[in-house]
């Protein structure tokens, strides 16, 4: 019986990634050396280079096919006027079965994110478009793919941030907090 199960489950899984087609993916690009804690994110298009922020305000968060990151605090140094996020699948299961992002928002507003981003589909990586509410947020990836984005972190300044995943279901376990360390 648990046999047929998992040959079900598998099944199952394969359908909803698309049958047998390969996972269009790029490369995970290689941590850069970190010395706050993991974590934050931000607007690709009008954010400041990735290449202007110094060494101690890039952050490299990893997830997995275990729907998990590597880190359940970001701390960014109070110095870093800006910082870079670089998020690493290193999974193997696309974005459309096992996709994550990292969202950086006030904790009060999580639930109301999540919930308003189900409903703007993978196509807006699980974020309702031009939500005020996210302070930043990456791309959504699939295995083997990554995103680097780089914010102002000014908003955070005060009050109590949290990042997660909007992929449905996935904030349950891949949520953490972001403070501002000296």
């Amino acid at each position: 019986m648990k046999m047929y199960l998992a040959l079900i489950a598998t099944a199952f899984t394969l359908s909803a990634c698309g049958g047998n087609e390969p996972a269009q993916t790029q490369p995970a690009a290689q941590p850069a050396p970190v010395a706050a804690s993991p974590v934050a994110a931000a607007s690709e298009s009008n954010a400041p280079s990735a290449t202007n922020v110094p060494s101690e305000c890039q952050i490299v968060i990893n997830s997995d096919d275990a729907m998990k990151f590597d880190t359940q605090e970001i701390a960014i140094k109070s110095s870093c006027a800006q910082a870079s996020i670089t998020l690493n699948h290193t999974g193997k299961t696309p974005k459309a079965a096992m996709g994550h992002n990292v969202v950086i928002a006030a904790a009060a507003d999580k639930a109301a994110i999540v919930a308003d981003g189900a409903s703007a589909k993978l196509e807006n990586d699980y974020l309702k478009p031009n939500d005020n509410r996210v302070i930043a947020a990456s791309k959504m990836v699939g295995g083997g793919e990554s995103s680097t984005f780089t914010f102002k972190t000014d908003k955070l300044k005060n009050g109590d941030f949290e990042f997660f995943c909007t992929f449905p279901g996935h904030v349950a376990m891949m949520t953490g907090k972001v403070k501002i360390v000296d």
